[in-house]
This record gives structure tokens, sequence and C-alpha cells, in this order.
């Protein structure tokens, strides 16, 4: 009986060429779709000039002294129903009364447009929006004002 020899093929330039595309296709192929992944999540800019922030960042830092001489404080953002409430207090923790309080309501992701949210007193130191909030996470721009005093706070929402 005559043994069979198996058949051998030969590695050709072919072959090279054809592993060398597949490589970069897939290289190719996972940049594209790893680019569409950051594209679609990406939320925008901190700020649209670095150079312009930049010089107004000392300005920003006597705001921050000043709002903390304040010693008004302000307690995490709460949901009640379709509205958000703040509680605010003085320095001595006595009931923040009488302040003008705005915001601006933010989409972490920017998936949403911002819009503005006003706030009006309901009990002693206790503010309640005045336009419903969706759900989801929200980033709070708040703005609270009383006579000639001002604080800026940021606040992340739930």
């Amino acid at each position: 009986m005559t043994e069979k020899k198996p058949v051998v093929k030969k590695f050709t330039g072919y072959h090279a060429a054809m592993i060398i595309v597949a490589f970069f296709a897939v290289v190719v192929s996972v940049n594209m779709v790893m680019a569409r992944f950051a594209l679609s999540t990406f939320g925008g800019t901190v700020v649209d000039n670095s150079y312009v922030a930049s010089q107004k960042y000392n300005q920003w830092l006597e705001q921050a002294r000043d709002q903390q001489a304040y010693g008004w404080t302000v307690s995490p953002a709460v949901r009640s129903g379709k509205g958000v409430i703040l509680t605010l207090a003085e320095a001595d923790g006595a009931a923040l009364q009488g302040a003008s309080v705005v915001a601006v309501a933010e989409h972490p992701v920017g998936r949403a447009e911002p819009f503005d949210v006003s706030f009006s007193e309901v009990r002693p130191g206790v503010y309640q929006s005045v336009e419903p909030l969706a759900a989801g996470r929200w980033k709070l721009k708040l703005v609270i004002s009383r006579a000639d005093k001002s604080m800026r706070v940021l606040q992340d929402f739930t």
C-alpha cells in the first residue's frame, strides 16, 4: 500500500498581502467606531476661549472669596414632584429670606438645550422652582442675589 503525502500549501506573497490588508481593515474599522462613539457623546467645551478665560481667573477667585465671606449655604437640590427645592441659610444658620434665585439647567453631556429656571420662596429660606425639571441628571448653575450681594453655585442634580 502506498502512503499519501499531505498536501502542503505554500505561503505566498498573496497570503502576506491579505494578512496585512485584513490587519489594517480591522484597525481602521475599530478607529472609526471609537471616533463615532467619542463624537456622539461629547457634550461640548468647558470654555470657548481658554485664553480669555485665563484673563478672568483672578477676578473669579476674588468673587469666590467674596461669596465665602457672606457665609451663605445652599442645600443640595431635592426633587419635589416635577420641580426642585433648595434651602438657603445665612452664616448664623437662619433662613436666607427675600433672595432672588434663578438658574440655568444644563444636561451634563449636552443632550438637551439649556433652559432658565426661576425659583419662588415657599417658606422662609425654602425656594421651589417654578418650571418643571425633567427626570434625569442635570447641572444647575444657580445665581442667588439679595440686596447688593450675589452668589453663584454649581450643583449636580439627579
